[in-house]
């Protein structure tokens, strides 16, 4: 009886029904949407900490900010011009620690002893500056000669002319190298990127004179596998070419951590250590324990330098976690009140058939079961037009795929990232949002709907329960 009485009620009912349902899916569509565009930033979030950490990386660790008003060494460069004024094709790398704070190889060690650390690996950064050209020396063209024995006590007077010719004609070149742990392959900011052609290290090239290339790099200087690269004076063969997987890469060229060391003149030292956790949860208690036993050090986390993200990245994960699950809740609110006073007021214009039905002999909690049988179906019926709004609305935004930038900004000074101090603020990376749909979603979505309709229900019934049979009669007459 219940369900056949249900059926019919709906059936005769159903602009009322639909009305009710539509606003339910509204609510429930916006819902879905918002949580999957959030979904949707905060995997493009990670993509953008992974291209700077590397995969699997929890933290970094690098040497404390250097004091306010330190100079760094600037590159100088040795050139032998022509004394005859001929011109040669000359050329002279300088290679530079980037940032020029480095930590003691050992230090890595230290790191991995501490309680919570899975894992961890030095690295270096370097900058190459390569200056190439012709120079000459110009000739002296002298004006006249002095006196003889000329000068007082004999000196020879000095040579009055001018200097003809000479100059340069040089380019300036700058590129970035990372001296990398092949030992340990699971870490580091080479993890973010794929091998596309050739291969990538192998843990016997320790020391050997080979490099893996970025894709972009490559394409501009042209290189591919088996290719050569000099850096000071030392030739690497290109074993393999990388492509990051999202944004720029960590660096133009990658070689074996001790040929790094060697080329910068850096023996044993490292910029940056990546270290893993043991567990997720530890993190925080782990980076204590880093800062805490380990002196001189700046450690940095995922959550440390998520901070430091900022563009248009930024500014809409902060819209889709503040105005936009606000505006889902405001709307879900209104949607479940108004799906209340609509069965309320149906409920309402049914007066003469309820008061009948009790006049017959249905009690009040029979009365009431069936109108809240009739809310929960709306609510269904809702939920399913939401689930069907919200997932195209979803699909919508990843087949349009709007571009976001995120700029790694204003967190510099405190070494975080790759390369340490300075490297962050250089990274600009574009990234694709798109908005997934969890079941998790699609389950959230299906309670709400339920939710509505017991909501809606209970206003119906509440009106439903108050009816007399003479209430029918009164509205006969």
């Amino acid at each position: 009886m219940f369900f056949t009485y249900l059926r019919r009620e709906l059936r005769r009912r159903r602009k009322a029904a639909l009305v009710v349902a539509s606003g339910l899916a509204l609510g429930i569509a916006l819902v879905i949407v918002v949580t999957s565009v959030s979904a949707g930033m905060g995997a493009a979030q990670d993509k953008v900490l992974q291209s700077l950490y590397g995969l699997g990386t929890d933290m970094t660790v690098t040497k404390a900010a250097a004091p306010a008003g330190s100079t760094s060494e600037r590159p100088r460069f040795r050139f032998d011009a022509q004394d005859d004024g001929s011109e040669g094709e000359q050329s002279s790398d300088r290679v530079m620690v980037q940032g020029f704070q480095t930590l003691a190889s050992s230090t890595v060690g230290t790191v991995d002893a501490q309680s919570g650390v899975a894992d961890a690996v030095g690295g270096l950064s370097l900058q190459v500056v390569k200056v190439s050209g012709e120079f000459t020396r110009g000739r002296f063209q002298q004006d006249g000669g002095g006196a003889p024995g000329g000068g007082p006590g004999g000196a020879q007077p000095s040579p009055q002319g001018r200097v003809e010719g000479g100059g340069a004609d040089f380019d300036v070149n700058s590129y970035s190298v990372y001296g990398t742990d092949v030992a340990e392959p699971a870490l580091g900011p080479l993890t973010s990127s794929r091998i596309t052609s050739g291969r990538t290290f192998r843990t016997s090239e320790t020391n050997a004179e080979v490099a893996v290339a970025d894709a972009s790099y490559a394409k501009e200087k042209k290189l591919k596998t088996g290719s050569t690269v000099t850096i000071k004076d030392t030739k690497f063969e290109v074993v393999g070419i990388a492509t990051a997987d999202s944004g720029d890469a960590a660096a133009d060229l990658y070689i074996p951590l001790k040929q790094a060391q060697t080329l910068a003149d850096a023996k044993d030292k490292v910029t940056t250590i990546y270290v893993k956790a043991t567990d997720s949860q530890r993190i925080d208690g782990v980076k204590s324990q880093i800062v805490e036993n380990v002196p001189g050090t700046t450690v940095t986390t995922s959550a440390d330098l998520a901070d430091t993200v900022s563009g248009s990245l930024s500014t809409a994960s902060s819209l889709a976690a503040s105005v936009g699950k606000w505006l889902s809740v405001v709307v879900l609110v209104a949607a479940f009140l108004v799906a209340g006073l609509l069965t309320s007021s149906a409920v309402s214009r049914r007066v003469r058939e309820f008061g009948t039905l009790k006049a017959l002999g249905w009690r009040s909690g029979r009365v009431t079961g069936q109108v809240v049988g009739e809310a929960v179906v709306n609510g269904l019926v809702g939920g399913a037009l939401g689930i069907a709004l919200g997932l195209a609305g979803a699909y919508a935004v990843t087949a349009v795929s709007p571009t976001l930038q995120a700029q790694l900004g204003g967190g510099g000074g405190a070494g975080g990232g790759f390369g340490g101090p300075g490297r962050q603020a250089q990274r600009t990376l574009d990234v694709a949002l798109t908005a997934p749909v969890s079941p998790t979603t699609i389950a959230l979505a299906v309670a709400l709907a339920v939710t509505g309709g017991l909501i809606a229900g209970a206003f119906g019934g509440w009106r439903a329960s108050r009816l007399r049979p003479a209430d029918a009669l009164r509205r006969v007459e």
